[in-house]
């Protein structure tokens, strides 16, 4: 059952443009164990991940194209490669598992197909990887337009980025300090055997050194924890709000950098969350409620200021802006099928619209910090480099990464997928004349 959920899963995500965030809850609580819940999982992911290379395997194997209403097949046949290539499944029952989830297809000549072309590749292994194109795109399973800009971003770290991004991150939490202290919460984790290590680069981080079901963890009712990056958790001590003060977040959904900010601040704060998606916008709700946390909260589009703004100012602004999220491919690997080089040139005009409109709201002396979750210039450095020529009354703010990190950028803080285990980030702090 899971292996056939995890053919549909696939489908909905490579046929239908869904992402994984939206499938996934869909599919998952429809497998009643644990372990074939992960599973499922492990494939669905696994085979995204290596989803170019493993197309490239296939079209080795098969004499011709498969028909476009056999997409099924077509997917079949790739998760079936990536169980043998890079999970611990033997073969030949990789290969028996799939058979059975053609049975299911009513294709009666799909079963004969795959078994001679999996029996083959299990068979001539060797032979057929040796005929792939030997180039980063085929070998790490990244669309060449991202291979490209990467490399001329970052020509000494691409391979570095690319291999992070295939890589499977363990799951990172921040402790809510307004519920319960670190050292006490990692104590109710050493009870109930579940091992967790602090990271260095965040006060009140953890990561988790097994794949755990977070709702089952001590405190997750009650509002103890979030899951949040290590590179998301760095927003909150950048920006530094202050009890008391005025706080826009300008782009809030799902709610990960508000209730931090919160925390941060004691939940002591007059913070107001947009986002122009109301549904998003009720996880926001959602996560506040769980955190214990309060905020106000408001529908709107943060680049039009009449419908939201009451004409006073605020102290300090998070533009957590729209981005191309080529920075989280590891946790979401459909980026890369999902993600066009055209969608980046989309997605500037509208940065740049929400740094200019959002500027006009901020106090003199106050501070906005600028944050994707993108790797690429056009959306990070190269946007407030243009940001601060056009606007002189901003001025960049230094920013000191903590553990003597680097930057891979000399305009703001670029963080690079894997560096110090961390997702793909980029943070720039502005400070109002």
């Amino acid at each position: 059952m899971s292996r056939h959920l995890a053919l549909k899963a696939l489908l909905q995500v490579t046929q239908h443009g869904k992402s994984l965030s939206q499938v996934m809850p869909e599919i998952l609580p429809q497998i009643a164990d644990r372990r074939d819940r992960a599973f499922c999982q492990n494939l669905v992911f696994g085979c995204l991940r290596w989803h170019g290379r493993l197309t490239a395997i296939r079209e080795c194997l098969l004499d011709k194209p498969m028909r476009a209403k056999d997409e099924d097949v077509n997917s079949l046949i790739l998760l079936a490669l990536y169980q043998i290539l890079y999970l611990d499944t033997p073969s030949h029952a990789a290969v028996a598992e799939t058979l059975k989830v053609a049975q299911k297809l009513k294709k009666p000549w799909a079963k004969g197909l795959l078994n001679g072309l999996l029996r083959r590749f299990i068979r001539e292994q060797t032979e057929v990887l040796a005929k792939l194109t030997n180039t980063p795109a085929i070998e790490q399973a990244h669309p060449q337009w991202l291979v490209d800009q990467l490399a001329a971003a970052y020509p000494d770290e691409y391979l570095a980025v690319l291999a992070a991004n295939n890589s499977n991150p363990l799951i990172t939490l921040r402790v809510n300090p307004t519920q319960c202290p670190i050292n006490d919460f990692i104590d109710q984790l050493g009870k109930a055997e579940i091992l967790a290590t602090t990271h260095p680069a965040s006060p009140d981080g953890l990561v988790l050194q097994q794949p755990t079901d977070i709702t089952t963890l001590p405190g997750y009712g009650e509002g103890w924890f979030s899951v949040q990056d290590i590179a998301a958790q760095q927003a909150a001590a950048l920006l530094a709000p202050q009890p008391g003060e005025r706080i826009l977040d300008a782009c809030a959904a799902p709610g990960g950098k508000t209730t931090h900010l919160l925390e941060y601040a004691n939940n002591k704060l007059d913070l107001l969350a947009l986002d122009k998606d109301p549904d998003r916008l009720r996880r926001v709700a959602e996560n506040l409620a769980r955190l214990q946390l309060k905020a106000n909260l408001k529908a709107a589009d943060a680049a039009n200021l009449e419908t939201w703004w009451d004409g006073k100012l605020f102290d300090r602004i998070l533009l957590d802006a729209p981005c191309s999220a080529t920075g989280i491919i590891r946790r979401h690997p459909d980026i890369k099928l999902h993600r066009r080089p055209e969608d980046i040139a989309a997605l500037q005009p509208i940065q740049a619209g929400l740094l200019h409109q959002l500027w006009s709201t901020l106090k003199p002396g106050g501070h906005l910090l600028y944050a994707t979750c993108s790797v690429l210039p056009q959306e990070n450095s190269e946007q407030i480099s243009a940001f601060l020529a056009a606007h002189p009354d901003a001025q960049l703010v230094p920013i000191t990464p903590p553990m003597a990190l680097t930057s891979a950028t000399q305009v703001g803080w670029q963080i690079l997928p894997g560096q110090a285990g961390m997702d793909g980030f980029y943070y720039a702090l502005l400070a109002k004349r």
